[in-house]
């Protein structure tokens, strides 16, 4: 063969081949399940705010892409020694990992927040019907019962030297007898019926003096039981933690929170068991990531109150190996994605409208 067509045919082969070869690779997309950012389906498939926003960035950059599920230190290995190209997840933004790996624009902003026992709303039903239970019934009962033994004991005293005043049958003596012993009781003192025989007297001021002391008692079970689910709980926010026992979660920020401030905590291996525990009276509060929190808190049959606002705020962005020429039209696709209309959408879908 001529050699000039030789060398023609050649540039030509190669040429055609270069297209081919320079095909870029499927983006490989580190994640680790952290809901309501990333969720795993029953089918396999993911879904969650991060991963709906990676699509939406994804689709921009016009490159496939491949996700690959990992363990929560797994990925920030890989992130760091560029075995996965971008990990996509709720990665809090940290001097620390700044030094190790680059993060995108943050997409999230978000921070502590505290979980109380849910105290259900007083109303004057829900008053009535505390004075309807069981426990004030039987109390007004044994009270009753009192009464009317006093009363009966003073009958016998008074039957024969006081006739006009506890006179009468049984029933009428005894039953006037019951209404000293009530008026008596609450200190009213109508003065209309008064022992006159001296074991009469005797009884009436043992009466009076016990009448004192059960009159405050009842006062205080009453007072105690209308007003005892306002006290139930007296956790506010952040500075009246000190003194109780919080949930929280093992190697994670809000850990890391109460060590600091050297505050009481119990920790769990799962934020479900942890918003268990304060159900259940195991511990005061919860302490932890309020979208995290809110998400997994509406799933619940017995949810937890949030007090309202964040402390020891923090932002969550995508993290890519350190110099990766991805992270400048990552960013922009994100702050694109961010700033539409849709993605409003998007965190309303999993949390609600905030």
């Amino acid at each position: 063969m001529n050699p000039v067509k030789h060398c023609l045919a050649l540039i030509l082969l190669l040429a055609a081949s270069a297209p081919l070869s320079a095909q870029p690779q499927p983006l490989q997309v580190g994640i680790t399940p952290v809901p309501p950012f990333v969720i795993e389906n029953g089918d396999g498939q993911w879904q969650g705010i991060s991963i709906d926003l990676w699509r939406e960035i994804a689709s921009g950059l016009d490159r496939e892409y491949e996700l690959v599920p990992l363990g929560f230190s797994e990925l920030l290995k890989q992130v760091e020694s560029g075995q996965i190209d971008v990990a996509v997840g709720a990665l809090t933004m940290t001097a620390n990992r700044e030094a190790r790996f680059d993060f995108s624009h943050p997409f999230y902003q978000t921070g502590l927040a505290i979980g109380i026992p849910s105290v259900p709303e007083q109303s004057l039903f829900s008053s009535l019907r505390g004075l309807l239970s069981w426990q004030f019934i039987s109390v007004i009962g044994a009270l009753a019962a009192l009464l009317l033994a006093v009363g009966a004991i003073l009958w016998l005293f008074e039957r024969r030297r006081n006739p006009d005043q506890f006179g009468g049958s049984a029933a009428e003596g005894i039953g006037s007898g019951f209404w000293w012993a009530a008026v008596t009781m609450t200190t009213v003192g109508y003065g209309d019926k008064a022992p006159a025989s001296l074991a009469g007297r005797i009884v009436a001021l043992i009466w009076m003096f016990a009448g004192l002391i059960m009159v405050a008692s009842f006062t205080a079970a009453i007072t105690t039981s209308l007003t005892v689910s306002n006290l139930q709980n007296q956790i506010q926010g952040p500075a009246d933690l000190p003194g109780h026992t919080v949930a929280t979660i093992r190697d994670t920020a809000s850990e890391a929170y109460l060590l600091e401030a050297r505050i009481r905590h119990q920790t769990y291996p799962d934020l479900t068991t942890a918003i268990q525990s304060v159900a259940a009276g195991e511990t005061d509060a919860i302490v932890y990531d309020r979208a995290l929190m809110q998400y997994r808190n509406q799933q619940l049959d017995n949810p937890l109150a949030l007090l309202p606002g964040v402390f020891d705020q923090q932002l969550y962005a995508l993290a890519l190996p350190d110099g990766s020429p991805l992270r400048g039209p990552i960013s922009e696709r994100l702050l694109a994605v961010t700033e539409s209309p849709s993605w409003e959408a998007i965190v309303a879908q999993y949390l609600g409208r905030q």
